[in-house]
């Protein structure tokens, strides 16, 4: 044999890369077997860069919850996606959710997690609200919601940010081109919405704009049908105000405890960035750095900004 490949076999990560699917292999056996009754879980949804990482680590501080600690687009396409639909989006309705997604996807934490209520945070599901509240009847549903001129204006920061968060990585390439900001852009970014195709040669500042939009009138729309004891706000300047009251306000709804390790997370948030993107959260940043470009769609956001309390 090949020494190289000698060396490879029998290297440390490569042991341990195999003895974890080893087990996560005989964990998903035993979940076939016993089906344990698992409460149904967290969902925390919201615009992208809309403050949902942030209250995700949050919320994660707690030991009455179970989480990966990162977002499980792989998953959720697995289930019901791009490829299910012909690249319609990564939306998914009510009529799309069969009870096998809701065994696969508790087998899928069981596997890596073993048994609690599940805290789960993947930008793509503020667009299946309909879908994952079918498979999840008592699920709870964190809401988080931002000014549109900020939110905006942080996604396109986020569309610059060297293809980070690019959807070539998770869905391969675009069946059709993609041009937008004159080329400037050739694949889709944070989530895949309905309506992408009739935006694939429009500016940033009108893509990104339509993404908010979306992703808050599906929000509003599954607030009617979800009940009101599962569906809990967020506004975002509130949590980066007073994150101590806010998360705990949060906790008191979801049924956990306030414990101290969430309380110092939430005194520690004014002294670190919780933007990978563009820092420190600053009132109105968008002024500074795409004002230009967000005055040219204040008006295409303006009634959907009134319906969410903002002037």
């Amino acid at each position: 044999m090949d020494s190289n490949i000698l060396q490879k076999l029998t290297s440390a990560d490569y042991l341990h890369k195999n003895l974890t699917a080893l087990k996560q292999e005989i964990k998903g056996q035993w979940w076939q077997l016993t089906q344990p009754n698992t409460p149904d879980p967290i969902f925390i949804i919201g615009c992208s860069r809309s403050g949902t990482t942030v209250t995700f680590e949050t919320l994660g501080e707690s030991n009455e919850v179970v989480s990966l600690g990162y977002e499980t687009p792989q998953l959720w396409h697995q289930l019901h996606g791009p490829a299910h639909n012909q690249w319609h989006s990564e939306a998914a309705t009510a009529e799309d959710a069969q009870p096998a997604h809701r065994d696969a996807y508790f087998k899928h934490y069981y596997q890596r997690l073993s048994h609690g209520q599940i805290l789960d945070k993947t930008c793509i599901n503020i667009l299946r609200l309909p879908y994952l509240y079918q498979l999840f009847p008592n699920a709870k549903f964190v809401y988080l919601y931002r000014n549109g001129r900020d939110n905006i204006s942080s996604l396109m920061d986020g569309w610059r940010n060297n293809n980070h968060f690019g959807l070539n990585q998770f869905l391969g390439e675009s069946p059709e081109p993609v041009n937008i900001e004159q080329g400037e852009f050739d694949q889709w970014h944070f989530f895949l919405p309905p309506q992408w195709r009739n935006y694939n040669q429009s500016s940033l500042a009108e893509v990104c704009a339509m993404q908010w939009l979306t992703a808050n009138s599906l929000a509003l729309e599954a607030k009617q049908i979800i009940p009101a004891q599962q569906w809990i706000e967020l506004k975002y300047e509130q949590f980066i105000a007073q994150p101590v009251a806010q998360i705990s306000r949060v906790c008191q709804q979801l049924e956990l405890s306030f414990n101290p390790q969430m309380q110092q997370h939430c005194e520690h948030l004014s002294s670190r960035p919780t933007s990978m993107v563009s820092g420190e959260p600053e009132p109105e940043k968008w002024k500074k750095r795409n004002y230009d470009a967000i005055v040219s769609i204040q008006d295409t956001i303006a009634p959907l900004m009134q319906k969410l309390g903002y002037e």
